[in-house]
């Protein structure tokens, strides 16, 4: 198991690196092997294709350390996610931007949708609003940090999800005619 995660580890830093060089579509399986000096079918023992090796590092990174009891509140676990993206800002920005069917931004809507709904039950009660909700809001929150990472403002992961927050917050206090923050807050995780 230990030399199966060096071999992973390897090719992930290979790929880590191609990226900061060059834009993900132009990166081969052959480029990335040979970037670390193994073969193609080291790399296909471990890995279906480059999507799920950019996939790997990502649960690595994030998903595998992930427990969601150990967060307060939803946004703590933004705050963590942000962390992640930001301190490796570089080849997240280049991962957000992979489009198509196996998409780095479909694996993380799928991957953190469960903490979404964990920090939001409660909120909608069985309405059908509930499912728009994940999808809109993960979309937004995805599209958010990567406009933050691009534009390289120097802000904290804090910063940035207190912002977001700040705006979540202020929306809902307009939309909410009774201006009743206890219920706000009641209902925020």
């Amino acid at each position: 198991m230990a030399d199966s995660n060096v071999t992973k580890n390897a090719l992930a830093d290979a790929l880590r690196k191609l990226m900061r060089e060059h834009g993900f579509e132009k990166i081969s399986v052959s480029e990335i092997c040979e970037a670390c000096g193994m073969n193609r079918k080291s790399f296909y023992y471990h890995f279906k294709d480059k999507y799920d090796l950019v996939n790997w590092i990502f649960y690595e990174d994030f998903l595998k350390q992930l427990q969601a009891a150990s967060y307060d509140t939803g946004w703590d676990a933004l705050e963590d996610l942000c962390g992640k993206f930001y301190k490796d800002r570089d080849f997240y920005l280049a991962a957000l931007k992979i489009e198509g069917q196996n998409s780095f931004t479909d694996y993380v809507i799928e991957t953190v949708r469960p903490l979404t709904i964990y920090f939001t039950e409660g909120i909608f009660n069985g309405s059908p609003e509930k499912e728009f909700f994940y999808v809109f809001f993960a979309d937004a929150f995805l599209h958010a940090i990567m406009k933050w990472l691009q534009d390289n403002i120097d802000m904290t992961p804090k910063a940035f999800v207190d912002n977001l927050r700040s705006i979540f917050i202020d929306l809902a206090l307009k939309s909410n005619p009774s201006g009743n923050m206890a219920e706000l807050s009641s209902q925020e995780r």
